[in-house]
């Protein structure tokens, strides 16, 4: 029980940043595809930067999971055709939507229609990959 709490409070806490940091603004999202604002570039750079530093706390100090195991982190082998091919088409639903698919439930919950949209794309792109993944070259 204490797991469900501690994942819905820090689940509220992130739609909260998300939220409070602009980061569901279509606006915010336009101004940084056409470099016209710091603002989402900064956002992500700062979270790719707390990230670091979390993975940095938990390998000197060993930190356990909520259920006790060790966290172990291991490098995944870089795949450039994978990577730039993933990275093409996320990107291209991000720009065309104008909207970040990371809070789709934010925009699903305040009731904009983008977010229904790019919900039903993003679950056709688990399903294609998942049926394609195996013809996929390695």
């Amino acid at each position: 029980m204490f797991r469900f709490i501690l994942t819905l409070v820090l689940g509220f806490a992130f739609g909260w940043v998300l939220i409070a940091s602009q980061a569901i603004s279509w606006f915010r999202i336009q101004e940084m595809f056409h470099f016209d604002s710091f603002h989402m570039f900064g956002l992500l750079f700062s979270a790719i930067g707390t990230a670091a530093i979390g993975l940095a706390v938990i390998k000197k100090f060993k930190v356990k999971s909520v259920r006790g195991n060790e966290i172990v982190v291991t490098p995944k082998p870089v795949e450039w055709k994978a990577n730039a091919l993933g990275g093409l088409f996320f990107g291209m639903g991000w720009g065309l939507s104008g909207a970040c698919s990371a809070p789709l439930y934010i925009l699903i919950g305040i009731h904009w229609k983008i977010g229904l949209a790019l919900f039903v794309g993003a679950m056709a792109g688990v399903y294609l990959y998942a049926f394609t993944e195996k013809k996929l070259p390695r």
